[in-house]
């Protein structure tokens, strides 16, 4: 049954959203203090209905209100004097708006929020650069799956092409893309009517309702900000979420395929709401269980039946399966297989093809079109759910032990104490960090990604994010912002100095007192490009960076921050972080020159057509990407 979800003066849009974040929680949910005193505020106001005279309302007001009804607690961006108004009707909300040093900082704090507690977030950003810095992190946003609105201010129509301050209009950007609906947006709108408003935010319920990501953009003309809603009826929508099954006859085809013979679950992202019923399935088939970078934790990685992660800093224990206990098939759930995932690797491939389940109907034979693949639209929980109903039990057989991960024990030793070897880190933070307290943790693209994908075990979903596609640098640094905020616990963010230099957030962290744990691996290098260039055998390119103290900037910034140059120092440096109640950053100097478990990478890479300097008829040199 929907509820209502209402603040002051506020036009009514009622949603029950898809499982992504929990119907009739919306308030109850919200361990923040300062979230429910503000909420509290408002019970006794009540809606205005379609047959009921509207209060007066500014288009700004309108917008903060509706955006509350569609379950947004947390607002991340820069403000501007061209967003004034909006800003303002945001600030006296019951959303939670936070002011960051960079909007494409602040794009990644939602898209990590969202994933935090599974409710829509907003980025606002004022005009021009205000939008343009975004962008970045909206992309990942798009890239990751999550539910994000950007709210941006834009030139009025009589000021455009007259050169205003930070003009935006068709005179200054394009409007494809940026402005309409495409790769970018899944939908983009420019409001210049309070008229429109009933349309827009039907739009936008429907799609906080249904499963999967949703970014969207609602660019407001400064003038219409204050424009009044009159005379307009805004709508009542009880939007009746339903999950997204798969046919009977899929269900059917997909026992017939997979009961034909062993297989194996390949586990993406996609698929962290359905640990449980994915536990089962392969306790009661006996599957070899893999996953995703992004898919770490969702299959507990301690179980006998995981074979390994896949992909960038994956393990080599799943190509032993793959060729010494080939599966007949393989079930992928949720994952789109793309290079992170699987460096698009024959070896991968069983002699049966594929069973391919994913919610996005264009996923399944796109990383793999050469080979025999059953695709089934589903949400993945629905589609196991009924998959288990369905599927025969399995006879009692023995079967050989399936190969695992190598995590060889790794001490810290007297003789080896400085610089700090990224093995023994990873292996503190395991201990300290994984095992023993609830904290997300996050990794940033480069080196920091491949130690900890290929280092850390995880035995529950939603403990470790990574971000693949876009793998953009800045996003863990900022995005632990939004972990925290959202899940009101500690997040930590492993990244590198390089991503550090370029976007941090710990002045936004100190003013909220949000309480984010960075752990920088310092080597003064961009390392994954250093290491890469080498192994290419790609010469005369300089990935150095000059050495950084970062505990003393963060603590310059008003943070608590320690060095640890030593391997013996590590374990007393995260208890005081884990301790501390305020933002805490711990510089860690590692040593450079320890290879990074991304051989994969480099290989993918090659096959692509990366060569080495040394080619003959001098060719070009190539620069060695990031994630």
């Amino acid at each position: 049954m929907s509820q209502n979800y209402t603040g002051s003066n506020s036009p009514l849009i009622t949603t029950e959203p898809y499982k992504e974040f929990p119907a009739n929680r919306y308030v109850e949910s919200v361990s923040d203090s300062r979230q429910l005193d503000k909420s509290q505020n408002n019970e006794e106001i009540q809606p205005f209905l379609n047959n009921e005279t509207p209060p007066t309302l500014s288009v700004a007001d309108a917008i903060a209100q509706m955006l509350v009804n569609l379950g947004v607690s947390y607002a991340f961006g820069v403000a501007g004097g061209a967003m004034a108004s909006l800003w303002g009707a945001l600030s006296n909300s019951t959303i939670e708006v936070l002011n960051f040093r960079h909007e494409a900082g602040a794009a990644f704090a939602a898209t990590e929020a969202y994933f935090a507690n599974n409710r829509p977030t907003v980025v606002f950003t004022t005009a021009g650069p205000g939008i343009t810095n975004a962008l970045t992190g909206l992309f990942a946003a798009r890239g990751e799956g999550a539910k994000v609105i950007l709210v941006s201010a834009c030139t009025s129509a009589p000021q455009r092409g007259r050169w205003a301050i930070q003009e935006t209009s068709t005179y200054t950007l394009p409007s494809g893309g940026i402005f309409t609906s495409g790769a970018l947006f899944n939908y983009a709108i420019t409001i210049e009517s309070a008229a429109q408003l009933p349309q827009i935010f039907r739009k936008l319920a429907l799609a906080m309702a249904q499963p999967g990501g949703f970014v969207a953009h609602l660019s407001i003309p400064t003038a219409v900000q204050t424009s009044l809603v009159e005379n307009i009826a805004l709508p009542q929508l009880d939007v009746t979420p339903f999950p997204m099954t798969a046919s009977k006859e899929a269900i059917a085809k997909s026992v017939e395929l997979l009961s034909s013979g062993p297989f194996a679950i390949w586990v993406g992202f996609g698929a962290r709401d359905a640990a449980e019923e994915i536990l089962e399935l392969a306790e009661r088939t006996g599957a070899a269980v893999m996953c995703s970078p992004r898919g770490k934790g969702i299959f507990p990685e301690d179980h006998p039946q995981f074979v390994g992660v896949t992909g960038l800093g994956g393990h080599a224990s799943v190509l032993t399966y793959m060729e010494q206990q080939p599966p007949l098939r393989t079930l992928v759930l949720g994952t789109r297989l793309g290079e992170p995932t699987s460096f698009w690797s024959s070896a991968m491939v069983p002699k049966g093809g594929f069973v391919h389940v994913d919610i996005d109907p264009e996923v399944p034979g796109v990383a793999y079109p050469h080979v025999e693949t059953f695709g089934v639209r589903s949400d993945i929980k629905a589609f196991v759910e009924e998959l288990l109903q369905q599927f025969p039990d399995a006879p009692d057989s023995t079967t050989l032990p399936l190969p695992r991960p190598e995590h060889k024990a790794i001490e810290p030793a007297p003789e080896v104490d400085y610089p700090v070897r990224p093995e023994v880190l990873m292996a503190a933070i395991q201990k300290m960090i994984v095992e023993d307290t609830d904290a997300v943790i996050m990794a940033e693209c480069g080196n920091s990604f491949t130690w900890s994908t290929h280092l850390l075990q995880f035995s529950e979903a939603n403990r470790y994010r990574v971000s693949t596609g876009v793998g953009a640098m800045g996003h863990a640094v900022t995005g632990v912002l939004g972990a925290a905020l959202a899940s009101n616990s500690k997040a930590v963010g492993i990244v590198g100095d390089g991503a550090m230099l370029m976007n941090n957030e710990i002045s936004t962290a100190v003013k909220y007192k949000i309480p984010a744990i960075w752990i920088v691996l310092n080597d003064a290098r961009y390392n994954m490009c250093h290491q890469g260039m080498k192994t290419l055998g790609l010469k005369g390119a300089d990935a150095t960076l000059p050495p950084t103290n970062f505990a003393m900037i963060a603590r310059g910034m008003g943070a608590e921050a320690l060095v640890v140059v030593r391997e013996s120092d590590i374990e007393a440096a995260l208890e005081q972080a884990i301790a501390s109640n305020v933002p805490f950053l711990i510089d860690v100097v590692i040593d450079a020159d320890r290879p990074a478990p991304s051989g994969a990478r480099n290989k993918s890479l090659a096959a692509q057509g990366v060569k080495s300097s040394a080619a003959k008829n001098g060719a070009k040199q190539v620069s060695f990407p990031m994630v």
